[in-house]
């Protein structure tokens, strides 16, 4: 009934990524491996994205 209330996770894992993503846009012009560290970090939230998404859609099946 209140399901509607719950946060998403999903969507906080892709908001950080973003912000990720945005940073690491930001220093690759001047610092190459803070940039590359940050890309890495995003990776593995969005493999977490994956995880959680492969998840919900067996529990439905």
């Amino acid at each position: 009934m209140f399901g509607w209330f719950k946060s998403d996770p999903v969507k906080k894992l892709e908001i950080k990524k973003n912000e990720l993503l945005s940073k690491a846009y930001e220093l690759s012009h001047t610092n190459r491996k803070a940039a590359d560290e940050l890309m890495a970090k995003a990776a593995e939230l969005d493999e977490e994205i994956i995880t959680i998404l492969n998840k919900r859609s067996k529990e439905k099946k």
